[in-house]
């Protein structure tokens, strides 16, 4: 069996595409990053930014936006366009021949409108299927897919989709094809051990560690879906999670999770 060539997925909040600053540094550090790879990437303050501006009142739940229909042409503007583009013009202005991609361009995702429970999310999508043979062709022209947090539910309908997800489903369907490596980017250098310690970082979680570590209140909050996404991976054939700072991506350091 020949080696499978790695492939490297990135996903980037909102808060550091949508800084000049920051976004500059991360995209020069992702060009450098060697070979195959994607960059999928959030923009929610933009997004929340804009509504403001259009007398769009944004609602959200336990961290998670409501997607009404307005809102819905707004992060369709936002992420699809605005911080899409100005993504990709970045990369491109880098010698990276980067494309942006909602799941609608070329079917790449396809997802189902999330069923209303306690909350009804509106145009909130659950990823059902990622083309991963429609990527890898892109991926072997030397083409760097750069995706938006947005899928479409083959109806003619997009739908607002949570960036760690598309992050976690496209690097779990493309494991079938490349060796891969998945990063979260966020603020801080890793899972840390005390929240009030930023140097206290985890290097490397097994599942049974992570367990504990729940137990043990040393991780709580947003993190627990961060990690639970991180190790459901692992399960479906990506080689390594990896959680740091966004400008540690192409370093070593980090949360290392592994099987």
């Amino acid at each position: 069996m020949r080696m499978r060539e790695k492939l490297t997925v990135i996903k980037v909040g909102g808060k550091i595409v949508e800084e000049e600053a920051t976004l500059r540094r991360l995209l020069s550090d992702f060009a450098s990053i060697d070979g195959h790879k994607v960059l999928v990437h959030g923009g929610g303050r933009s997004a929340t930014k804009l509504a403001a501006q259009l007398g769009v009142e944004s609602q959200m739940v336990n961290g998670r936006r409501i997607t009404d229909a307005d809102t819905l042409k707004i992060v369709t503007m936002v992420y699809g366009g605005l911080v899409n583009k100005h993504i990709v013009a970045g990369l491109q202005a880098l010698g990276v021949n980067a494309l942006g991609l909602t799941g609608a361009d070329m079917n790449v995702i396809r997802s189902v409108k999330r069923p209303v429970k306690e909350v009804d999310y509106g145009f909130v999508g659950d990823v059902e299927k990622v083309n991963a043979v429609l990527l890898a062709d892109l991926i072997a022209k030397d083409v760097v897919p750069v995706m938006a947090p947005l899928t479409h539910d083959g109806e003619g309908n997009m739908l607002n989709t949570n960036a760690d997800t598309i992050a976690g489903e496209t690097a779990k369907a493309l494991s079938a094809l490349y060796d891969v490596t998945l990063v979260y980017c966020f603020e801080k250098k890793g899972v840390l051990r005390d929240e009030a310690d930023e140097d206290s970082v985890i290097a490397q979680m097994t599942p049974a560690d992570f367990k504990k570590y729940v137990a043990d209140g040393v991780i709580q909050g947003g993190m627990i879906p961060k990690l639970e996404n991180s190790f459901e991976a692992i399960e479906a054939g990506v080689s390594e999670v990896i959680i740091t700072m966004a400008s540690a991506i192409n370093k070593e350091g980090g949360t290392r999770i592994k099987k």
